[in-house]
């Protein structure tokens, strides 16, 4: 059974919504060994710039393969 476009979309914004966390965890840990010091509100930013990018990747990238099988 093909997934409906709905739930890629949801499993895309759950997946990415996940990853920001992540991310923005990431990037307070390891932005400093890198000598880039940064708020939150650049990091919570930052991280939103590449949920956005990584949302219409991720759902793009669903569909194809859903329209392939």
């Amino acid at each position: 059974m093909m997934q409906s476009r709905r739930m890629s979309l949801i499993e895309a914004i759950t997946n990415v919504a996940l990853g920001y966390v992540l991310a923005v965890f990431t990037q307070i840990i390891v932005f400093p060994w890198f000598g880039l010091h940064t708020n939150l509100g650049d990091n919570l930013a930052l991280g939103t710039v590449f949920v956005g990018i990584s949302l219409l990747r991720s759902y793009a990238l669903r569909r194809l393969f859903a329209r392939l099988r």
